[in-house]
């Protein structure tokens, strides 16, 4: 099952910051493509999906501290707040978005699933 429906917010810090601290859950963070050319097809990339604090997680990521999340230029970010453990749900939110810098490929090995620090 996708991110709960919801109104995605801007990858801007001054969004981010609106957040109230301290809200545990898991976030999805993608770039939303425009529909033109072969992108019609495909509008949205998704890039990470993450676990811990919402709020401090994404000023992390929009530091720079995952240099993959940066190289793929996110546009936008989305989150479920989540009071128990959210690794099963960011487990099948992995699986089913495939985003790019949660997928490590080895040279010469299949992907794999590369769970994010919580």
């Amino acid at each position: 099952m996708p991110f709960i429906q919801q109104t995605p917010q801007l990858f801007f810090r001054t969004e981010i910051e609106k957040l109230a601290p301290n809200q545990p859950g898991v976030f999805g963070i993608f770039r939303q493509e425009e529909l033109t050319g072969t992108n019609l097809l495909n509008p949205v990339t998704w890039i990470y999906v993450g676990t811990g604090d919402i709020r401090q997680r994404l000023l992390d990521h929009i530091n720079g501290d995952n240099p993959c999340i940066n190289r793929e230029e996110p546009t936008h970010w989305v989150a479920e707040v989540i009071l128990g453990d959210p690794s099963a749900r960011e487990a099948e939110l992995i699986r089913e978005l495939n985003p790019v810098c949660n997928m490590r490929r080895p040279q010469g090995q299949a992907a794999h699933l590369v769970r994010s620090k919580s």
